[in-house]
C-alpha cells in the first residue's frame, strides 16, 4: 500500500495507517449494507479503464455500495466548490471527487480525482469524514456512496471545470453559512465547516 508520511500532522502516525483504517470502516458499511460522477440513464452502466482494462461500474440503481472519494481543498480561508453537471445533485455545490478505482488507494483516487475534476494538484492531509449517500426513487435506492473527504492542499495545477462539473469556484465560509446564491445541500455544509475549521487550526499550529 502506498504510503505518504506527515509526521507533521500525526505525530507517529501515518496516512496510510489512517486509509487502513478507513478501508476497515467502509468494509464494514458495505457488508452491513448489502450488496462527490454518476451516470444518468439507469439502463447504462458508467465504463472506465482501469489499470489498461474496460471495466463496468452500475452507478445508478447499484447492486452493492460505490466507495468514493472527495476533497475539501482548502487556501487562503476558501474552500473549492464544484457544480455538478448530472445526478445526483444536479445544479448543487459540492465538493469535488468521485469513484475510487480498482487496485487505486483512497489518497491517490482523491489527487486523481482532483486533477480530472478541477486541474488542481493536491496533496491529502488527513481524512475529515466517512459518510453514506443514499438517495431513493420510490422503494428502490438509486444511488448509494460510501464517500472518504479527505482535507487538501494545492500544491500546482491550473483550476479549471472539467469531468462532470460544469463550474468551479473558491467560495468564502460565509457563502455555505448563508442564504446565497449557491445551492449546497446540508451535508456538503457539515462537511465544509468541519474541513475549513480543522485547516484553521493547522495553520494556526503553523502546520
Amino acid at each position: 500500500m502506498h504510503s505518504v508520511d506527515f509526521q507533521r500532522d500525526f505525530g507517529h502516525f501515518s496516512l496510510t495507517f489512517v486509509s487502513i483504517r478507513v478501508y476497515l470502516m467502509i468494509a464494514a458499511k458495505l457488508r452491513f449494507a448489502g450488496g462527490s460522477r454518476y451516470e444518468t440513464d439507469p439502463r447504462k452502466q458508467c465504463q472506465r479503464k482501469v489499470r489498461g482494462m474496460e471495466v463496468e461500474i452500475q452507478r445508478e440503481f447499484p447492486k452493492a455500495p460505490l466507495v468514493g472519494v472527495g476533497a475539501v481543498i482548502v487556501q487562503e480561508g476558501r474552500v473549492l466548490l464544484v457544480r455538478r453537471g448530472s445526478e445526483p445533485l444536479k445544479g448543487h455545490w459540492t465538493l469535488p471527487g468521485g469513484v475510487l478505482e480498482v487496485g487505486e488507494s483512497l489518497v491517490d483516487g482523491v489527487v486523481r480525482e482532483i486533477r480530472e475534476e478541477t486541474g488542481l494538484e493536491v496533496e491529502a492531509i488527513e481524512l475529515i469524514e466517512l459518510l453514506d449517500r443514499i438517495h431513493k426513487d420510490g422503494g428502490r435506492v438509486r444511488y448509494h456512496y460510501v464517500i472518504a473527504d479527505y482535507l487538501c492542499r494545492v500544491t500546482g495545477g491550473e483550476l479549471r471545470a472539467a469531468s462532470d462539473a460544469d463550474a468551479v469556484r473558491w467560495v468564502e465560509r460565509a457563502e455555505w453559512n448563508s442564504h446565497s446564491a449557491l445551492i449546497v445541500d446540508p451535508v456538503t455544509v457539515r462537511v465544509l465547516e468541519k474541513g475549513w475549521r480543522r485547516a484553521r487550526a493547522l495553520r494556526t499550529e503553523g502546520r
